[in-house]
């Protein structure tokens, strides 16, 4: 692992859930640190990779579907790490002018994303916590490079259960609902305790760990979030029952705790 793409403020010692999430899906950007939490979490949901990629999977088919319905703005909260088959990469496979703004707050996400999207001027990268929403809608950058006056679609793909109930994860939701015109779209994926509340609670556990907590939530909690937005079918299901490619059935969909569903405005 080389160390051209760590910023030097990146504090190494400390797991960072994006890192964490890239090795799982088989990414080389994490440490030491990263790498420990991730074999914990493996201890306790062997599966974790399959997760991962399922999870990947999920928001590749909802791009895909938002584009298809002729989106062509796109905002990634919580974005982490880019992997094979980034949000402009399927965005783009539809429409080849689909623009999209990348955001996270993890210092080695922002700086492979802008590593890997400096070629391309229709995706681009703004480093900010989307606990605050309204710093990001306001931000030059986003403004110049998306219309809000138009459709864009909002995804929240594994990043809502990263924020604490007293944070008010609800109010990030709203915020972006009343900021968006009509037409445009919500993404999310949802850690859940429904199925395996054992299993949840210790990965919540080894999250005290990392750089931000993994708060599972109950369906009807994650369904709350959809307030004010028309859910598409198959509606707010395990992630690999959302809208699967063909040969893409799964045994036992609520083994992978996440749930997932796309609203429109």
């Amino acid at each position: 692992m080389g160390s051209e793409w760590v910023p030097p403020e990146v504090d190494s010692q400390r797991p960072s859930v994006a890192r964490v999430y890239d090795f799982l899906l088989g990414g080389d950007h994490n440490f030491a640190s990263d790498r420990d939490l991730a074999t914990g979490l493996l201890r306790v949901e062997p599966q974790a990779r399959e997760l991962a990629r399922a999870n990947r999977a999920f928001l590749r088919r909802a791009v895909r579907a938002v584009a298809g319905a002729g989106v062509d703005q796109f905002v990634d909260i919580g974005s982490g790490i880019p992997t094979q088959g980034n949000v402009h990469e399927v965005a783009q496979s539809v429409n080849p002018e689909a623009r999209v703004v990348y955001v996270d707050n993890d210092d080695v996400a922002v700086a492979h994303s802008r590593a890997i999207l400096a070629d391309d001027d229709r995706a681009i990268v703004l480093q900010a916590d989307m606990r605050r929403p309204g710093e990001i809608l306001a931000d030059p950058v986003l403004k110049g490079q998306l219309d809000l006056a138009r459709p864009v679609a909002f995804l929240l793909v594994t990043t809502l259960h990263l924020v604490k109930h007293e944070e008010d994860p609800g109010s990030i939701v709203a915020a972006l609902r009343d900021a968006c015109a009509p037409g445009s779209h919500l993404v999310i994926s949802h850690l859940t305790h429904e199925s395996e509340p054992g299993k949840t609670a210790a990965i919540g556990k080894l999250y005290d760990r990392a750089s931000s907590p993994a708060v599972s939530r109950s369906r009807a909690e994650i369904l709350r979030f959809f307030d004010g937005w028309d859910l598409l079918d198959p509606g707010l299901v395990y992630v690999p029952l959302w809208r699967p490619d063909e040969g893409e059935a799964v045994d036992d969909p609520e083994r992978f705790l996440m749930f997932g569903g796309v609203g429109r405005r």
